[in-house]
């Protein structure tokens, strides 16, 4: 029965869309971050920055919900 229970619950997962956008809109903020980092020299190191702050974040959040 749990297998099923878990069966169905992997089936609602790949089903769900929900999250999609929000990680179409951040991959694109990111490539266009990259691509004025390219242009204007000058704001490489501000993007840098917040790219760091953003992995730092995220593996922090990503150590909460292993543990």
């Amino acid at each position: 029965m749990k297998k099923l229970n878990n069966f169905i619950l992997k089936l609602r997962i790949m089903k769900d869309t929900r999250g999609q956008d929000l990680i179409e809109y951040a991959l694109m903020a990111g490539f266009v971050a990259v691509a004025a980092g390219a242009i204007v020299p000058g704001v490489a190191a501000s993007i840098q920055t917040i790219f760091s702050k953003v992995n730092f974040v995220m593996s922090g959040s990503a150590g909460q919900a292993a543990g």
